[in-house]
């Protein structure tokens, strides 16, 4: 958007701590320097790694586990990402100093429902705010990427899949068939609209009727997501777990996801 962004990120924490040494470094080295003895590791070949030291290889050992929490933590990303664009508009504004208004929102989409929710409502963003009149024409979306992409059959691969089956490949994408997505945003986007009556036609997509979502609390969710949600989301059963497991002695948002996603 013009003075904000959305993200929604999937962290693949099996992915990540599958890597290999040179995985770690290689990912690393991608967006940041690193440090002489990372570089010399990659540099030499395997066959070559005996040349180094008990010492070097220790210290690129601890190196490469804290390389590795960083690729999978949020934070990290978001500092990234965010200075890139404060560095960007600084420069193109010709000035100095803080850029962002203030540290970035995180909340944790616990299932099926409020990842959808949240996908839709990030991808209306242009259409509320009237910068757009349809998903296909409103630019730096990902649902803008998908139906370009769909017209050819294919899925853009800078973004997550989606695979279909909700109980197969959960983690290698999103657990929806990007055809009933498409038509659920399409649909959505004609309902929240101001000069429309704010209602869903009885034909609803089987996305909705597959998650147990009804049409009224569908409208809620994508057109005041961040408003009726300020942390974890998801139904009561998962908000519970994931409050015992963070041992957090008051579960946020239990009202409103009892209401909504119930």
């Amino acid at each position: 958007m013009s003075n904000h962004t959305h993200l929604v990120l999937h962290v693949n924490v099996q992915q990540a701590l599958s890597w290999n040494t040179t995985e770690v470094l290689k990912r690393w080295h991608k967006v940041f320097k690193g440090t002489l003895l990372t570089k010399k590791y990659l540099s030499l070949a395997e066959n070559e790694l005996d040349t180094l030291s008990k010492s070097e290889l220790l210290a690129i050992e601890q190196t490469t586990v804290i390389y590795r929490k960083r690729l999978m933590d949020i934070s990290w990303f978001m500092r990234v990402l965010n200075e890139g664009i404060a560095r960007q508009a600084n420069k193109e504004d010709n000035c100095t100093g803080r850029f962002w208004e203030g540290r970035f929102k995180c909340q944790a989409l616990l299932d099926e429902p409020a990842l959808l929710a949240c996908m839709a409502y990030v991808d209306l963003n242009p259409i509320r705010a009237k910068m757009a009149t349809t998903p296909e024409t409103s630019s730096y979306t990902s649902i803008k990427q998908r139906i370009h992409h769909a017209v050819n059959q294919t899925q853009p691969n800078t973004l997550k899949p989606f695979v279909g089956n909700p109980r197969k490949d959960r983690l290698n994408g999103i657990p929806f068939e990007l055809k009933e997505y498409i038509e659920l945003v399409e649909m959505t986007g004609r309902c929240i609209r101001e000069d429309k009556a704010g209602h869903i036609d009885n034909n609803l997509p089987t996305l909705l009727d597959r998650l147990n979502i009804e049409p009224d609390n569908w409208l809620i969710m994508t057109k005041q997501f961040t408003k009726v949600f300020h942390g974890a989301v998801g139904n009561e059963h998962v908000l519970q777990n994931f409050s015992e497991n963070l041992q957090l002695k008051r579960r946020p948002n239990l009202s409103s996801c009892r209401r909504l996603l119930a």
